[in-house]
């Protein structure tokens, strides 16, 4: 698959973004999403086979449109900069965990897994878990298999100045019940996304997750 191709469409449409430069490259668009869709579904295949509750899923249900959604608008560039998917249970927009890669030139490609600014009773079970079960969170957080994917660890871009509801500003795990995103991401550069094993290397990289996917889905399960 010409991934390359893929990559030189996003970054002509950076420079061009506005309805005429689209309509009028409307080929050139269907074949980048090809493109793009074929490297999904090999993903999603890949993904399957260690994630059954994703058998369902096809490369329509996972991949974001290119459009950009008025609510969340920061420009008045009409489409996003990059070709997205979302691969968790339900669908790119299921309230679940799952996992996420994204191709924009310039190396602001991205692998990662979590779950980014949860619905807040799902927040609140997450916070919970932590809580309950901190020993296990800790364990799964420092794995080093998933840092030697996203050395960074946990995102904490996205977290409280003080403490959550319910909790002592004093508690061991502040920092970390704390957060508003339980997500781990990692930049790929674009000759990585060009090399032949790149799917193989993403599909390491979700698999490194597994574990933080798994605590946060089984902490956002309402029991019956």
């Amino acid at each position: 698959m010409d991934r390359a191709f893929l990559l030189n469409f996003l970054r002509q449409l950076a420079a061009n973004n506005h309805k005429t430069w689209m309509d009028t490259n409307r080929a050139d668009y269907h074949r980048a999403r090809a493109i793009y869709t074929e490297l999904v579904a090999e993903l999603l295949r890949g993904a399957q086979r260690f994630e059954p509750d994703l058998a369902p899923l096809s490369p329509s249900d996972v991949m974001f449109r290119i459009n950009k959604n008025d609510r969340f608008q920061q420009s008045n560039e009409p489409y996003k900069r990059h070709m997205g998917a979302g691969v968790k249970p339900g669908g790119r927009h299921s309230p679940w965990a799952g996992y996420f890669i994204a191709l924009e030139p310039g190396g602001e490609s991205y692998v990662g897994a979590g779950r980014w600014m949860p619905e807040p009773a799902q927040l609140a079970r997450i916070r919970q878990e932590i809580h309950y079960n901190g020993e296990a969170f800790h364990v799964m957080r420092q794995q080093p298999e998933l840092l030697r994917h996203y050395p960074q660890g946990l995102d904490r871009s996205q977290a409280l100045k003080t403490a959550p509801k319910g909790y002592d500003r004093t508690d061991p795990d502040i920092e970390w019940l704390q957060l508003k995103s339980h997500f781990v991401w990692q930049s790929i550069p674009d000759a990585d996304v060009l090399r032949p094993d790149f799917p193989e290397q993403v599909l390491t990289a979700w698999r490194a997750a597994q574990p933080l996917v798994h605590f946060l889905n089984d902490a956002m399960t309402v029991e019956e």
